[in-house]
C-alpha cells in the first residue's frame, strides 16, 4: 500500500447489508493499513450515517459524509433509474470521480445500473472501444490468480472490442497482478485454431501474426477448464460467456466449501484430522473464499468504478477498498494509452477483417 493518501468515494446505501457493513469495511482497511492511508468520501442519507459513525471512530476521522437522500434498490431497472438519478447515493457517489473529488468509486449496489450509470458520467477512454467488468479468480497453485474480462458488460464483442479487452486485461494483470509479460488466452470451446466463432478465429489469426508486437504472451484459445488452472494468467471473452464463468467458479467454490463442511461434521476421523492440517484448510478457505477476491473494476472508464458483491459483509468491502487504493496509486491508464497507441496497426487490422 502506498503513503500517499487515496480519496475514494463510496456509495454507503447499495448492498445487502449496508451501511454497517461498509464502515466496518472501511475500519477494518484503516486498521490494516493505518488511518491517513486512504480518505473517504461517503453518500447516502446524512443523519443515518452520522449516528452509525459514533460506532466507528476510526473511521470518522478518515472520512466524510456527502448527502444523498435517495438510493438504487437492487431490483430497480436501468431505463427507471437513469433519468432520475441525480440525487441517490450511487450517482453522486460516481459523479465525485468525474469532478476530480476522489480517484475510484465503490459500490456494492445493482451491478447493471452502477456499470451503466459509470459508463455514462465518465465516459470511455480514448483508444478503447468499450468498458470491460474485470477481476481476478483463484487459479492454479499458492496464492496465484487469474484475470478474467469481460465479464458482464459487453454480450457481445467483435474482434477489435476483444482486442481492447487483451490489453486492459494484461496491463491490469500486470500493475494489479505483478504479473510480468501475463499469458493471455482467448477462451473458446477448444484450442484447435478451426474451433469457435468466425470472430475468434479471425482475432487469433491477427494476434498470431503479430504475436511479436504484443506486449503479452499470447497463447491462443483456451478452454473452460484452463482458467483456474494456472496455464492462462488473463482470460478474454465476451460479456455473456465471461459471467457464466464468473458465476461457475464462484459456485464451484461453494460446492468444494460445503463438501469440506459435510463430510467434517460425519466423521470423527475427520474432526481429528482437522488439528492436524488446519493450516491447510486455512489456505484452502482463503483460496476459494470469493470475499478474498470481492472486487470486480469497470477497466477502460476515465476513473475506476468498482463494484463489490451485493452480499458482501465488512470483509469483503475492506479488500474492495484495497483493491480501490491500488488501482489508484497505479499508472494504470497512462500505460494503456501508450499500448493503444503502439499497437493501432492490429486494431486498424482487424477492422478490415470485420
Amino acid at each position: 500500500m502506498a503513503e500517499t493518501k487515496k480519496i475514494i468515494s463510496v456509495d454507503a446505501m447499495g448492498g445487502d447489508h449496508a451501511p454497517t457493513a461498509v464502515f466496518g469495511g472501511m475500519n477494518q482497511f484503516l486498521y490494516q493499513y493505518g488511518e491517513g492511508s486512504a480518505f473517504f468520501r461517503v453518500f447516502g442519507p446524512e443523519q443515518k450515517l452520522r449516528n452509525l459513525l459514533k460506532k466507528f471512530p476510526r473511521v470518522a476521522r478518515n472520512c466524510e459524509i456527502i448527502n444523498a437522500d435517495e438510493v438504487i434498490s437492487g431490483t430497480d431497472k436501468i431505463r427507471d433509474v437513469i433519468r432520475h438519478a441525480q440525487g441517490t447515493s450511487m450517482y453522486m457517489a460516481i459523479k465525485d470521480v468525474r469532478e476530480g473529488n476522489s480517484a475510484a468509486v465503490v459500490s456494492a449496489g445493482n451491478t447493471g445500473v452502477l456499470m451503466a450509470l459509470s459508463k455514462l458520467a465518465l465516459k470511455t477512454v480514448d483508444g478503447i472501444s468499450r468498458p470491460a467488468i474485470t477481476t481476478m479468480l483463484p487459479s492454479g497453485d499458492g496464492d496465484s490468480r487469474v484475470v478474467g474480462l469481460d465479464l458482464g458488460a459487453n454480450v457481445q464483442c467483435d474482434e477489435e472490442i476483444l482486442f481492447d479487452f487483451s490489453i486492459l486485461g494484461s496491463v491490469y494483470a500486470e500493475i494489479i497482478g505483478g504479473m510480468t509479460r501475463p499469458r493471455v488466452g482467448i477462451l473458446n470451446i477448444g484450442e484447435e485454431d478451426t474451433k469457435g466463432s468466425e470472430t475468434l478465429q479471425r482475432l487469433n489469426k491477427v494476434l498470431t501474426e503479430h504475436i511479436d508486437e504484443l506486449p503479452y504472451e499470447y497463447i491462443g484459445f483456451v478452454e473452460g477448464n484452463d482458467v483456474t488452472s494456472g496455464k492462462v494468467q488473463v482470460v478474454v471473452t465476451d460479456g455473456f460467456t465471461g459471467n457464466v464463468m464468473l458465476k461457475t467458479v464462484e459456485g464451484t467454490a461453494k460446492l468444494i466449501s460445503r463438501i469440506v463442511k459435510a463430510n467434517y461434521k460425519r466423521s470423527l476421523l475427520a474432526i481429528l484430522g482437522t488439528f492436524f492440517l488446519i493450516h491447510l484448510f486455512k489456505r484452502l478457505k482463503n483460496k476459494i473464499d470469493p470475499r478474498s477476491y470481492a472486487g470486480a473494476v469497470f477497466l477502460g472508464l476515465n476513473g475506476f468504478s468498482i463494484k463489490t458483491h451485493g452480499n458482501s459483509d465488512a470483509l469483503a468491502w475492506s479488500h474492495a477498498l484495497e483493491y480501490a487504493a491500488n488501482l489508484c496509486k497505479s499508472d494504470f491508464y497512462g500505460k494503456i494509452s501508450e499500448l493503444t497507441n503502439s499497437l493501432s496497426n492490429i486494431k486498424e487490422e482487424l477492422k478490415k477483417t470485420e
